[in-house]
């Protein structure tokens, strides 16, 4: 027997009568796409974590505000999610101007194998990250959406509050700035022409 899953409305709406175990199975649902989303967006895996929590505590509390796209509130907690890692980047920087006012700490040095691999593998985050960075914001938010997080652009459009149509124009010029990027970074060598009959008997 074939066991149908609740849809995303039927859940909200359980919630928003005050069943938080719906809420549960949104959470389980929906949680490893928007940490996924903020790892990319951040950097960091331990930052994800937090700031998931985060999103899915406002999601609660403001439910009765859900915006649902096609019966799923994903593109509605990406939402939350691009809104929480922005004022965590402000928060951050509010933090670095205070900590460059005051006396700089020694350097502390951690050898352990498991953060230094770790720290290789956010390296290579980082690094995956520049080419987005480069990109204008609205190209940028985009792209980690419809290509980083797979929504298409309907539903890209209901995260970011815009019409698909922009959602496709600034996709098509991400690409190509992202193309550019990529061909300036890693020039294709240029082959040197074949000698003539002449030359290869000289």
């Amino acid at each position: 027997m074939t066991i149908t899953q609740p849809s995303d409305r039927a859940l909200w709406d359980r919630a928003c009568r005050g069943e938080p175990e719906a809420f549960g199975v949104l959470f389980e649902r929906h949680s490893r796409a928007v940490y996924n989303f903020l790892s990319r967006r951040t950097g960091s895996w331990t930052e994800a974590e937090d700031l998931t929590s985060v999103v899915f505590l406002d999601a609660w509390r403001n439910r009765d505000a859900v915006v649902l796209d096609r019966e799923s509130a994903l593109p509605w907690l990406f939402g939350i999610a691009r809104n929480t890692a922005a004022n965590r980047v402000r928060a951050v920087r509010r933090y670095q101007k205070l900590q460059a006012r005051l006396p700089r700490p020694l350097p502390v040095h951690d050898h352990a194998q498991d953060v230094a691999d770790r720290v290789d593998d956010e390296n290579a985050l980082v690094a995956l990250r520049a080419s987005i960075r480069r990109l204008p914001r609205h190209e940028r938010e985009v792209v980690e959406l419809c290509l980083w997080s797979g929504l298409d652009q309907q539903a890209a459009a209901t995260a970011l509050g815009v019409a698909v149509g922009t959602i496709k124009s600034r996709l098509h010029r991400a690409r190509r700035r992202l193309g550019e990027d990529l061909r300036a970074e890693h020039p294709t060598p240029s082959r040197a022409p074949h000698p003539t009959a002449e030359e290869a008997s000289r």
